[in-house]
């Protein structure tokens, strides 16, 4: 019985250390860019667009799928950032611990 109190009171550890890093990951931003500059993407901890730049010189009518290409490849490449930032910050959070749908 004490070993279930003391693997509960890690638990609860655990749960305390997730919501600190959740709250923590909501206030991080990540950013990305594309075509040298041109576009940028910033993203939240949690996966949040917030903020998209495209550069004037980067809009050419004539040719709108290069501007699409460069905003995905921004927003994607931050994206990635973010994701990777919050599986890090989580996994110092667990002890390595692998919990099925923790950032999903």
């Amino acid at each position: 019985m004490l070993n279930l109190a003391k693997m509960l009171k890690q638990v609860q550890k655990i749960q305390q250390e997730i919501a600190h890093v959740q709250e923590e990951l909501a206030g991080e931003r990540v950013e990305a860019t594309s075509g040298g500059g041109v576009v940028r993407a910033v993203v939240s901890g949690k996966g949040e667009l917030l903020e998209l730049r495209i550069a004037p010189e980067a809009v050419d009518p004539s040719d709108v799928g290069i501007l699409e290409d460069l905003v995905l490849a921004a927003v994607n490449e931050a994206l990635g950032k973010a994701r990777a930032l919050a599986a890090s910050r989580m996994q110092a959070a667990t002890g390595g611990l692998e919990i099925p749908g923790l950032l999903g």
